[in-house]
């Protein structure tokens, strides 16, 4: 059976929480069940519609046996990885391991991705190389924007989003008060990241690595900014082996 994978993130810019990757593997001919949904991308639906279809994404899903695989990468994993690599390198690494969870058959699917390069050809080709040669014969399609145009690819967005909403909220409980949104541009957001930089370290639940922090680190004259995995442990390896 021919399938189709859609491929989307959620969180690259965030100060505040996880980046979520979410693949989609459905039959070629299914593709229209995602239009009668009303699948559209993510970022121009609001909250409590991004809910219901992802409500019933997941039902037609389980029903129809489509495979939904998902990364949820913490900021403290960004924070390290980012340490001797880069936020695009990392996004290929949960592009892949996603896509490979959606779909143990490694067959002649068609990939599609919303890249997150520039140079949106060369993400694709570095997806292909992580993924390995046992994928060498799907055809991949990467382009920016993809979740405007492809009803795939913007289901693999909702799906994201709303799994990133989810843990935004259990991150705002645990620690206490509203997080906001995570972007450094919401007003809640600055309000919490200055909260959180208040103790020794910056908290777990922040990118320390993005400038927000670095910037109202200093604001608070708290000195050099620590780094995260100073004291020598080896945290790269085993945050990857473990990752949702």
């Amino acid at each position: 059976m021919v399938r189709c994978i859609g491929v989307d993130e959620a969180g690259r810019g965030p100060v505040i929480g996880p980046l979520v990757v979410c693949s989609v593997c459905i039959p070629t001919d299914q593709q229209d069940l995602l239009e009668q949904i009303g699948v559209d991308d993510s970022k121009k639906v609001s909250k409590n519609e991004r809910l219901r279809m992802f409500e019933e994404i997941n039902s037609i899903a389980d029903l129809r046996g489509w495979g939904i695989g998902t990364v949820i990468c913490s900021a403290k994993e960004i924070d390290i990885y980012m340490k001797g690599s880069d936020l695009n390198s990392l996004e290929v690494f949960l592009f892949s391991k996603a896509i490979q969870r959606s779909s143990t058959d490694a067959a002649s699917h068609k990939i599609l991705l919303d890249a997150c390069d520039v140079d949106e050809g060369r993400f694709g080709v570095r997806v292909r190389s992580e993924l390995g040669p046992e994928w060498e014969d799907c055809e991949i399609i990467s382009r920016h924007k993809m979740d405007e145009t492809s009803p795939l690819v913007a289901t693999a967005s909702i799906i994201a989003k709303n799994i990133r909403d989810s843990e935004m909220r259990k991150l705002s409980e645990e620690i206490g008060f509203d997080l906001g949104s995570g972007y450094p541009s919401d007003p809640k957001t600055k309000i919490a990241v200055r909260k959180l930089c208040e103790g020794n370290t910056p908290d777990d639940c922040l990118r320390w690595s993005w400038s927000t922090v670095k910037n109202t680190w200093s604001s608070l004259g708290k000195g050099e900014l620590p780094i995260r995995g100073s004291d020598g442990h080896n945290f790269v390896q085993s945050s990857l082996n473990d990752w949702k």
